[in-house]
């Protein structure tokens, strides 16, 4: 039996210091870091170290400090995400109730406790997710994807002349900020900012200055659709009649954000590069169509965009496939090496379907948007090798570089060449291509109508307590 370690990788199962290793039973503590340049360019060979201890749960620091426990096992980590027994409650942290975790954690932001579905439980859980599904719920899969094709076209045009691009910086980056905009009927300046300041906080820099960055610009947004509600995302979860009081509608978005644009990014980029560097998918080299929906299961099954996260709490201590987890220590789920676990899972069954692997998380927190996301990477993956189909990697795969962090898997960049196109002739630029507001019923169903002069928004509300939130008044 192994017992995984506190935030000091000392306790035994009992929380009295252990002198032996608790994982292997000898010798000190191995944390294992899952931040730096050596993790970020082959993170499956330190899921193969861990693995071959023994352990399905090891002990890891995710910044210098700051440690937790990451699972590895598929088996364990589905039992955590169904089970009772754990939490999501970030109020759990020990290391965070003790003051141990500075305010400039680069990892604090992606993981203390927020009023939102995200960090809730049971009934709470149930009643924030609600809201969130409502909402999607209302999106036009049909009108999306056209969306979506319009504005991969329009970005496409701008490099395709050129003969070569990034597609990170010039594609797969740009286009889900292009869906979040019309999605979230946000301005095309405040999505840039939400988005910089979400790629900065999955990458751990400049906490503090991120957080405030997206902060800002969902106040932004929420007042502008105080002002404007319409035909998208935001209004409805404005005027949701389950969508308690207060700052949770920030905190609400901010999720939806995190999971809408970063992963979405990583997910396209990625799954690109299968088709044009993993043998199993170059078939569109010899005219065939490249196999899309294949190398986007791969990427969710094998290389996840968000690899390491779901974190969870013991409510007690809790004994799980001979592992002990103590209280207050955070819980990370390791999606990458869950999926790639050799010995159970999907990993170990070659019959298994593409449904098994844990990318989406599962149990009550499973990912409420996942038809929209897999609609919207399989549609830019099929325009971008639609119009480029002799597209190819510009430099050697194995110089490519991985953005370092302990929550995601997220290419550097993707150069690629291509024969230079003319951008296609009389194209209309749409206004979902440019970025600005949605108009009603352009993608969404009608929105609620504007509010009465004289009665206050509830937007409106929800800004003013933010606002005091945030400044520390209440």
């Amino acid at each position: 039996m192994s017992y995984p370690v506190d935030s000091y990788g000392r306790h035994d199962r009992h929380g009295q210091n252990a002198s032996g290793c608790p994982v292997t039973g000898t010798g000190a503590a191995a944390v294992t870091p899952l931040f730096g340049a050596d993790f970020a360019a082959d993170p499956h060979a330190v899921y193969g170290q861990l693995r071959a201890t023994g352990s399905r749960a090891h002990p890891v620091a995710l910044e210098p400090g700051v440690h937790a426990i990451l699972v590895t096992s598929y088996a364990t980590a589905r039992e955590i995400l169904l089970s009772p027994d754990f939490s999501k409650d970030a109020r759990n942290w020990a290391d965070l109730n003790r003051g141990s975790i500075p305010a400039d954690s680069s990892v604090r932001p992606m993981m203390e406790w927020r009023p939102n579905a995200l960090f809730s439980d049971g009934h709470e859980h149930q009643a924030r997710r609600q809201v969130i599904e409502d909402a999607l719920g209302k999106v036009d899969l049909y009108q999306l994807r056209r969306f979506v094709e319009e504005a991969a076209d329009e970005l496409i045009d701008r490099f395709a002349p050129t003969g070569r691009a990034d597609l990170i910086a010039d594609y797969a980056r740009t286009l889900p900020l292009r869906v979040f905009n019309r999605m979230f009927g946000c301005p095309d300046d405040i999505a840039e900012r939400l988005v910089e300041g979400m790629s900065a906080l999955f990458d751990g820099r400049e906490p503090e200055k991120s957080m405030a960055l997206v902060t800002q610009g969902l106040m932004d947004l929420l007042e502008f659709k105080t002002n404007e509600p319409g035909s998208d995302v935001t209004s409805w979860m404005l005027a949701h009649p389950s969508q308690p009081g207060g700052e949770e509608i920030i905190h609400q978005l901010m999720t939806l954000v995190g999971a809408g644009t970063e992963p979405e990014s990583n997910l396209i980029g990625t799954a690109a590069l299968k088709i044009l560097a993993d043998p199993r998918f170059a078939g569109h080299f010899a005219g065939i169509n490249p196999p899309i929906s294949e190398s986007i299961n791969d990427v969710l099954r094998w290389d996840p965009p968000v690899a390491n996260y779901g974190v969870h709490y013991a409510r007690r201590t809790t004994e799980l496939h001979d592992v002990v987890f103590p209280t207050g220590v955070p819980i990370l789920i390791s999606f990458a090496a869950a999926n790639n676990d050799p010995t159970e899972g999907i990993a170990a069954d070659q019959d298994a379907t593409h449904s098994a692997h844990l990318a989406w998380s599962a149990g009550p927190h499973q990912c409420p948007a996942q038809r929209q996301a897999q609609s919207i990477a399989y549609t830019a993956i099929e325009m971008l090798f639609k119009r480029l189909p002799d597209l190819r990697l510009a430099v050697d795969e194995s110089t490519l570089q991985w953005r370092p962090g302990p929550f995601h898997r997220a290419l550097k960049a993707l150069p690629v060449r291509f024969s230079p196109r003319a951008a296609r002739a009389g194209q209309k630029a749409s206004a979902a291509a440019n970025g600005q507001a949605p108009r009603a019923g352009s993608l969404l169903q009608p929105g609620p109508p504007p509010p009465s002069p004289e009665t206050p928004s509830p937007g409106r509300k929800v800004l003013n307590l933010w606002l005091n939130w945030w400044r520390g008044d209440n």
